[in-house]
């Protein structure tokens, strides 16, 4: 019995040496960052989807109102299918084309419904439709969800970058996860930051 257990103790401690070693290169960390970044760019996502679909009831609701205004109403539409189209996973999340891809078309329906909302001025009755006042605050509540999404998801790759670029846990990443720097959510347009103006006085 002792013979066997001597014979197997240098393996045991290699093994626990090897686990403890593992441990402190932040072996654990990096897929527990990634996988808080994805479920962040996830709920960007959920937010974008949210948005999306309030379009066309908020256009429907216009096009009843401010028939020439047909112009815009037919590029906020396009916008959004543009936007809908575009798909990312969270594979994707390390390339930065694809994701500029999907922040330009998100980018391009927040300048659409800005432009929308801000025609809307010329409408009194639409203004005060109840449909409309309810669509408004829906976006309005939708884009500030948006808002904070993207800081959280942006938050969130902020600590998988640094966490696979510092050492010890530098080491896990690239050798045993080929870990490579995800891309954070940035403004592709002038004014892309803030949310489309939909209040109104």
């Amino acid at each position: 019995m002792s013979r066997m257990f001597t014979r197997f103790l240098p393996r045991f401690a290699l093994a626990t040496v090897a686990a403890a070693s593992l441990a402190g290169c932040g072996v654990n960390s990096i897929p527990t960052s990634e996988e808080n970044a994805k479920a962040k760019w996830a709920e960007v996502q959920n937010q974008y989807q949210r948005r999306a679909d309030l379009v066309p009831n908020l256009v429907a609701t216009v096009k009843g109102y401010a028939k020439q205004e047909q112009d815009t109403l037919v590029k906020v539409t396009e916008a959004r299918s543009k936007a809908t189209s575009i798909q990312i996973t969270a594979a994707d999340l390390t390339d930065p084309d694809k994701v500029a891809a999907y922040q330009k078309a998100q980018g391009e329906l927040s300048q659409g419904l800005g432009r929308l909302m801000a025609n809307v001025e010329a409408y009194p009755d639409l203004k005060s439709n109840e449909n409309f006042l309810a669509l408004q605050s829906q976006l309005e509540g939708t884009e500030n969800r948006i808002a904070v999404a993207r800081r959280d998801y942006n938050d969130a790759v902020q600590s998988y970058n640094t966490t696979i670029r510092t050492f010890p846990a530098v080491i896990g990443a690239k050798v045993i996860y080929g870990a490579k720097p995800m891309v954070p959510f940035q403004a592709t347009t002038p004014g892309a930051e803030e949310a489309p103006k939909v209040k109104f006085d």
